[in-house]
């Protein structure tokens, strides 16, 4: 059986951010069994220069729904960057599961060569829906899930690797 582009995207999306969900409910039970303000993990990062968790949290969402919506050539909604509780993050990630559940298989498959174009600060990237996925939006995705069990595993919250791999 052939993988689809759907099978490679939302699929993919959708249980890395349900274990980014696990890794959150972690470092949850962690600050509230240590009496740990919930507020430094939100506030937590690996270096000066990296985002916070509550970033890289944003980063993921970000990275799975616009990149769902890309490859199935709709508008995905829009989450400001205003989280600042650890409720609020976990809140994040349940809304963009919600979303991905509304991106039909249909809207996906089929459309490799769909002319994907991404804007930053640089211009713009252009690419086939396929180089999208595989080049630019699966790795941006998991820099920000693993970037935040990072966070957390730096900031004592006992996480290991199969807390981020999950259950098979």
């Amino acid at each position: 059986m052939a993988l689809s582009l759907y099978d490679l995207s939302v699929s993919v999306f959708t249980r890395g951010l349900g274990q980014l969900a696990h890794l959150l409910d972690k470092g949850l039970a962690h600050a509230q069994a240590h009496d740990i303000d919930t507020a430094t993990l939100v506030g937590a990062r690996l270096a000066p220069d990296m985002f916070t968790l509550a970033g890289q949290v944003q980063s993921a969402s970000d990275a799975s729904k616009l990149g769902a919506a890309r490859l199935a050539g709709i508008t995905a909604p829009s989450f400001p960057d205003t989280e600042t509780t650890y409720e609020e993050l976990q809140a994040r990630v349940a809304k963009t599961l919600d979303f991905l559940k509304t991106v039909e298989r249909s809207q996906i498959d089929g459309f490799e060569t769909r002319d994907v174009v991404v804007k930053n600060r640089r211009g713009e990237m252009h690419f086939t829906a396929e180089r999208y996925l595989l080049q630019f939006a699966l790795p941006n995705f998991f820099f920000h899930v693993t970037t935040a069990y990072g966070v957390l595993r730096h900031s004592g919250v006992p996480v290991g690797k199969m807390d981020y791999l999950g259950t098979f």
